[in-house]
């Protein structure tokens, strides 16, 4: 298995969606690439730890491309919108690639690259490219959020309109 993560706003909508995609194994709600050593969803919402909501995604390379994965990511938010993606503010939402090794960096700057030229979006790409430097997992209650809370108003305004448009 191979492993992405990726940043896009809130991890509950990231996390619906790539859950659903073939050759996704699992979709972790998580935080990463801060500065402190437990972080939670409460110190994570101040905005001044560093990290961002992601999402770990463990995929079969045989079934579903990390290239399929970026296209997917960059169909489901915002990425001229710094630390920030609709309603929810501040750099813990920020557009982001973390990637795991070398080939991965260069497909993910390769295809920011040739969003730029194709001039995709009308406004600047802002997503930042880093180093996966550390994942910890999310509360409980945030795990499989969209699964466990379909009813809830977050979940049938924001989530379930981003499902409807990238199936179909």
């Amino acid at each position: 298995m191979n492993i992405a993560v990726f940043g896009a706003g809130c991890f509950w909508c990231i996390e619906a969606i790539f859950s659903q995609l073939n050759g996704v194994e699992s979709v972790t709600s998580g935080y990463s690439n801060g500065k402190t050593k437990k972080p939670t969803y409460e110190s994570v919402c101040l905005g001044n730890t560093g990290y961002a909501e992601v999402c770990k995604i463990r995929y079969n390379e045989k079934i579903i491309s990390y290239k399929r994965l970026l296209e997917v990511l960059f169909e489901i938010h915002d990425p001229t919108t710094l630390n920030r993606q609709g309603a929810d503010i501040g750099s813990q939402y920020r557009s982001a690639i973390f990637y795991t090794n070398d080939k991965q960096k260069e497909i993910a700057e390769n295809y920011i690259l040739k969003l730029k030229l194709n001039k995709t979006f009308k406004d600047s790409i802002v997503t930042e490219v880093a180093k996966l430097d550390n994942f910890h997992l999310a509360e409980d209650y945030h795990q499989n959020y969209y699964e466990n809370n379909k009813n809830a108003p977050y979940c049938k305004v924001i989530i379930k309109p981003k499902l409807d448009k990238i199936f179909k």
